[in-house]
């Protein structure tokens, strides 16, 4: 089965070499780009200030390293970490936040999102605390405002910035190849750029396997023909991908 995976470029490498390993023809066509911010002032005003919050958020593993690269001198980071899934859980024990300090849906969770997350961490929130929220650019506000409703201020910073990628010619040409294929789908902005990239592109052909309801239903308002909803670890993409034949 040839797969493509859509994942930003590090994230995406990472998945095309296991997906090889078990035997599937994968290929990388990263869907969003992930770039640095040109000031991280405001992420270092964060870190003046990091034992004012209660906790701080971290929407993926890209805001985890993004803020911590701007990390001033020998800070230690003392809030809370709120994780949305296990690869920013992961990001945050390689940044060295301790275990203990990390919450996160539970690893049978059905779903790794802002809704899931919020179960395990409404018992924190109290009238007058501070959280900050470490996302890439704009952001789904569901968050802020359950916290809003608990009387507790927010704060939302940028650690990386998320563009539509520049495609090759070459790039263009194996997308549009790789429309009777199937496709992993872990954001609903990069099936929109995959539109762009691709007007009038037909994908009624392909298949999609994605990590969670809005983005299945992203796929399905994008003319995928079958799609299939998966959580976001590896071995039960795998699975999804072979109950796709």
């Amino acid at each position: 089965m040839r797969v493509v995976v859509t994942r930003p470029a590090a994230e995406a490498a990472q998945w095309q070499h296991e997906l090889h390993a078990r035997g599937f023809d994968a290929i990388a066509l990263p869907l969003i780009d992930i770039q640095p911010i040109a000031d991280a002032s405001a992420l270092q005003q964060c870190w003046a200030r990091i034992d004012s919050y209660r906790a701080a958020m971290f929407v993926s593993a890209n805001a985890v390293r993004g803020f911590f690269a701007a990390k001033l001198g020998r800070a230690s980071f003392t809030p809370r970490a709120w994780a949305t899934g296990p690869g920013t859980h992961n990001a945050l024990l390689a940044a060295g936040v301790a275990a203990s300090q990390i919450d996160c849906p539970a690893e049978e969770a059905l779903r790794f999102d802002s809704e899931s997350l919020w179960e395990s961490i409404q018992a924190q929130c109290h009238q007058g605390g501070r959280v900050l929220i470490v996302r890439g650019g704009e952001g789904r506000d569901w968050l802020e405002q359950r916290l809003a409703e608990k009387g507790v201020a927010v704060e939302a910073v940028a650690a990386y910035s998320r563009q539509r990628p520049h495609w090759t010619h070459h790039e263009r040409a194996v997308a549009a190849s790789a429309a009777d294929s199937a496709w992993i789908l872990s954001s609903s902005e990069a099936i929109a750029n995959l539109q762009a990239l691709l007007p009038g592109q037909r994908w009624d052909g392909a298949s999609a396997v994605a990590t969670h309801p809005r983005i299945a239903q992203a796929a399905r308002d994008a003319g995928f023909g079958v799609v299939c909803e998966s959580r976001p670890s590896m071995p039960e993409v795998i699975a999804a991908l072979e109950s796709l034949g």
